[in-house]
């Protein structure tokens, strides 16, 4: 077992919480039990996690999307109201790490992307409020765009969209997990890397096919897998508490 304190100390710093500017209420959201046996590591914040995490006997709950975000009204009626009573009435605290944990260079979603399908790191990549979100990676050697795809659906049980418009062999490749919309999707169009990753599919597809560009839609969900994993065996190591990584889909 550890403190909470301890834990939410080691996370904060250890994610660089205050990095980047975010729309998530990054940190602690809700304080449970002052002191954590369990912790259970999940993508999403929901009814379907918090009752997982009560029938686990978890103290707390570390998400990469949490409950409460900058642009929504922070009441807590209704809906909102039934989610948060069931962590209040098992005493279970939440946790919430949105961009930091999209961008951290070891064990960030799109970090992981990259170390999974056995690229190195290059440079920096996906510009978000003056800081990058992403990566540009590196094989050597090339792999192809269908060996790639291979990997993403066998490993991150993913259903990728595939617009095989480049190179058939891949050398460089940008990623962001989750969704980068247009903007990001010209950035890496820009950088003339040979495939661009992400999660949400964008009304791209004739513009891709005409500046003859690879791009590979993952899903939101199965790309922004990978750093929650990593990061439940990372607390796991630094606390000695036990923990579990419990995946939902969304199929999304």
């Amino acid at each position: 077992m550890a403190k909470l304190k301890r834990i939410v100390k080691f996370l904060d710093e250890y994610l660089n919480i205050d990095e980047i500017e975010d729309n998530s209420w990054n940190g602690l959201q809700i304080e449970g039990n002052p002191v954590v046996e369990k912790a259970l590591f999940a993508v999403d914040a929901g009814m379907e996690t918090f009752t997982t995490a009560v029938g686990e006997n978890a103290d707390l709950i570390v998400v990469h999307h949490g409950h409460f975000w900058k642009n929504l009204n922070p009441s807590v009626t209704e809906w909102a109201k039934e989610r948060i009573e069931i962590l209040y009435e098992h005493k279970i605290s939440l946790y919430a790490c949105h961009l930091p944990l999209d961008k951290h260079r070891e064990i960030g979603n799109n970090a992981q992307l990259l170390r999974l399908l056995g690229a190195r790191i290059k440079e920096e990549f996906g510009e978000y409020q003056g800081t990058c979100i992403g990566w540009i990676g590196e094989f050597k050697p090339p792999l192809s765009v269908k060996m790639i795809e291979k990997k993403l659906n066998s490993q991150l049980k993913a259903e990728c969209t595939v617009l095989p418009f480049g190179k058939k062999r891949v050398k460089t490749i940008a990623t962001c997990s989750g969704g980068g919309g247009l903007r990001i999707f010209f950035e890496a169009l820009n950088k003339r890397v040979d495939l661009y990753l992400t999660g949400d599919s964008t009304e791209i597809y004739h513009t891709a096919k005409d500046a003859h560009f690879n791009v590979i839609f993952a899903g939101h969900h199965a790309t922004e897998t990978l750093g929650v994993k990593t990061l439940c065996e990372i607390v796991r190591q630094k606390t000695k508490i036990e923990t579990l990584f419990v995946d939902i889909p969304t199929e999304l």
